[in-house]
């Protein structure tokens, strides 16, 4: 599975996770809601943490036990959004 985990993502118990920086609370806004329409429109969301300047992502499907392939293509799509 470890072949199917993007560039700049950690496993973390049972999660692909990354934190991203931004230069402002609006900055770090947008992006989650980009996430979040992206997530709608694959009907598949994470959990998302975020506040000035900072955001965390997290993409685990649940039912599947762990990260599937739709888990890595969310988080390569989420770093095309950041």
């Amino acid at each position: 599975m470890s072949h199917d985990i993007p560039a700049g993502w950690a496993v973390i118990d049972g999660a692909l996770e990354r934190s991203y920086r931004f230069a402002s609370f609006a900055e770090a806004l947008a992006f989650v809601n980009a996430v979040g329409a992206a997530a709608e429109q694959a009907s598949h969301h994470p959990d998302i943490a975020f506040g000035w300047g900072r955001a965390t992502v997290r993409w685990t499907t649940h039912d599947a036990g762990g990260i599937t392939a739709q888990d890595s293509a969310l988080a390569r799509r989420t770093d095309e959004l950041a």
